[in-house]
């Protein structure tokens, strides 16, 4: 699953629900999906939302 190349609100979606639901952290989701933290927070901000470390999800910017 790349959440890059999908629709911007549909990878908020399910980033948030994967943090919810089975992840403590943004680092823990990146390691296991082998996912870029960098690349995933710069396309997110760019699209104008920010990570929120204390309550481990994205939130409009």
């Amino acid at each position: 699953m790349n959440f890059l190349t999908m629709d911007i609100n549909i990878a908020y979606s399910m980033i948030n629900m994967k943090l919810r639901d089975f992840y403590s952290s943004l680092d823990d989701l990146c390691e296991d999906m082998d996912i870029s933290r960098g690349e995933l927070t710069e396309h997110f901000e760019k699209n104008g939302y920010i990570y929120n470390e204390n309550t481990n999800q994205f939130t409009v910017k």
